[in-house]
């Protein structure tokens, strides 16, 4: 998360980043917004943190077997919203009751998100950001649903594989949300000035990257529909496909992607800055060396699972890591424009 760009700082005048009269440092005149209150930066980052937290506790949801511990939805069990206690009671209905908690605050912060945005000064004049702060509560809202579906249909791989993939959706758009807030509206210029072959490369790195991380996220969610943890221990549907040719087909995507991140890394540490000012070059660098870390690690974690018979805190530990993945991948992206 360290790789999202700090406040922007005027350099003094007659200094190395020192910026025209319009306060760019590439040349135009672009007026530099208000920045965002801190109430807003603190909710777009707790956003972003229960995002990944509804990753981890979904995960445990379907990694201790609770997928169907609570027999309705959007009740618990009919006729009373939390878990009946009893004494035949397990501990499958708490784990799910407590996913759907934790999802309840992840939209009560989403609401204050979208609130602080559109009222407070630094914000409520830019549009772009507006809209991006509607994203994480239409989101959940519609995760909601999606996980209300889940139930209803018994788990079925599709569904559940799919309420995943909105979790990485919003996880991408609250890390662009974050970016956003602390950058201004001009239009995007590059970081880095280069030609040939490499300036076409990072000129393509966002379609590149889109599609490698989709291919990446897809392969794992197909993997996980067709191994051995379904979410529940009664009910075993699962996809017709042969999880360990899935896990290598994820593994070979895997290795394309980070091959893909070191080739990137290589361009820009030998890539001249596109604009006098040195910062966001820095940040560009640190941003993606951020990105080998967390792809190294989850490289590490997925191989450490499939080798070790996927116990369930490795495997809870390779989901957040997904998340982590997207948010890290989403930042470094970014990082190879200014505005």
């Amino acid at each position: 998360m360290s790789a999202l760009p700090p406040h922007p700082v005027p350099a003094p005048s007659g200094s190395a980043d020192a910026t025209d009269a319009g306060g760019s440092p590439f040349g135009y005149e672009t007026p530099r917004p208000a920045r965002p209150t801190r109430l807003v930066v603190s909710l777009a980052w707790g956003n972003l943190a229960l995002q990944l937290l509804i990753i981890l506790t979904g995960g445990l949801v379907r990694l201790t077997g609770s997928g169907l511990g609570c027999s309705t939805w959007p009740q618990c069990e009919p006729g009373q919203f939390s878990p009946v206690l009893h004494e035949a009671a397990s501990y499958h209905p708490f784990v799910e009751f407590g996913n759907r908690a934790v999802s309840v605050i992840v939209c009560l912060v989403a609401v204050g998100l979208l609130v602080a945005v559109w009222t407070s000064p630094g914000t409520r004049e830019r549009r772009p950001v507006r809209l991006l702060a509607i994203a994480p509560l239409a989101g959940v809202l519609a995760q909601a649903v999606i996980g209300g579906i889940t139930v209803l249909v018994e788990l079925h791989p599709a569904v559940v594989g799919f309420h995943f993939l909105i979790s990485a959706v919003l996880v991408w758009v609250s890390t662009l949300l974050l970016v956003r807030l602390r950058e201004g509206d001009a239009p995007p210029r590059q970081t880095f000035a280069a030609a040939g072959w490499s300036g076409a490369w990072l000129r393509w790195a966002p379609a590149t990257f889109a599609v490698l991380t989709a291919l990446v996220v897809v392969l794992g969610i197909l993997t996980t529909g067709a191994g051995p943890h379904s979410g529940d221990e009664e009910v075993g549907y699962r996809f017709a496909l042969d999880p360990a040719h899935l896990a290598k087909s994820h593994a070979m995507a895997v290795w394309a992607f980070v091959a893909a991140v070191l080739l990137t890394l290589w361009l820009i540490a030998r890539a001249v800055p596109g604009g006098t000012s040195l910062a966001p070059v820095r940040h560009a660098r640190r941003a993606w060396g951020v990105l080998v870390v967390v792809t190294l690690a989850q490289g590490l974690i997925g191989y450490a699972q499939y080798f070790s018979g996927l116990p369930v805190p490795l495997v809870a530990l390779h989901l957040v890591g997904s998340g982590l993945l997207v948010a890290a991948v989403t930042a470094a992206v970014l990082s190879l424009r200014v505005r």
